[in-house]
């Protein structure tokens, strides 16, 4: 599994990590399997948030880490509506509990909402000082609202923005990538098979996924996981809760990919218009 600096935060991440966005009907001892077969292969970059399964999420995943917490780079995120100065703060410790764990490797913002910006980032610095986190970041956040972000007073830097991105939607690589990249924070992708529409194998560009699969003994999944890690600010957190799947997601994180096989990608799956607004699910 390649492994890369989270750039401000002076950590090294696996490029490939694991979601924990369940469905309802997700099977519990499943889930549980999967993360931790993922920790196993090398997948130690969890994500969760309050709002996944309305808090179950994060007791899976406490769950799962259990005995484990010190391999684990552990994420969550508090939701738009608790985001004040005090509601940030409880909400937090309401995910430690859940988690069963005394601190967050980083804690985001699940995406804007309501409140100022900068009351969240005090909450966060107040969690950071207190070491309930060790860093902090956004999620599904265009350039203006990172820019607000970042020129909060006596707020420190946000680590990441985590957001949609799989071959058929490469929004952000018009300006939050580029942006992010000049401004030193990472980039987490969720959803990097996009949901229910990951492109046919019937397709010019499904069969150009299996061809450039086969060269390399990977699947059309990895071969577009590796795609979309191809800039060394971005990671990707897909989801999973089969071993086979599993064992799919974790084999990406050494596949190598040429430079034509790249431009290749690139035209079968083209980057698009700017969008008037940042793409989110």
């Amino acid at each position: 599994m390649e492994i890369r600096s989270f750039n401000s935060t002076n950590r090294t991440l696996p490029v490939i990590g694991q979601g924990t966005w369940y469905n309802q009907d997700d099977d519990h001892d499943s889930a549980i399997d999967a993360l931790r077969l993922g920790i196993d292969l090398g997948m130690t970059h969890i994500d969760t948030a309050e709002m996944y399964l309305d808090g179950d999420a994060e007791i899976w995943v406490g769950e799962a880490i259990a005995g484990r917490r010190d391999q684990v780079f552990l994420v969550s995120k508090v939701l738009p509506q608790n985001a004040s100065l005090n509601g940030t703060v409880a909400a937090c410790e309401g995910s430690l509990s859940r988690l069963g764990t005394d601190h967050l490797d980083c804690y985001l913002l699940h995406w804007r909402g309501r409140f100022p910006l900068a009351e969240t980032v005090a909450a966060f610095e107040r969690l950071q000082q207190q070491g309930k986190i060790l860093a902090w970041g956004v999620s599904n956040f265009d350039v203006s609202d990172l820019r607000e972000t970042v020129a909060v007073e006596d707020g420190s830097h946000p680590a990441d923005d985590q957001v949609l991105y799989h071959l058929q939607e490469r929004a952000i690589e018009h300006a939050v990538l580029p942006w992010c990249e000049r401004h030193n924070m990472a980039v987490v992708a969720y959803s990097p098979f996009g949901h229910g529409n990951f492109p046919s194998p019937d397709t010019p560009g499904g069969r150009l996924l299996k061809t450039i699969g086969t060269k390399h003994n990977a699947t059309p999944r990895q071969v577009a996981l590796r795609f979309l890690l191809r800039r060394p600010s971005v990671f990707a957190i897909p989801k999973s809760t089969t071993p086979d799947h599993v064992r799919e997601n974790a084999g990406a994180g050494d596949l190598i990919l040429t430079e034509v096989e790249i431009a290749r990608i690139d035209k079968a799956f083209p980057l698009g218009p700017p969008p008037k607004e940042l793409p989110v699910l």
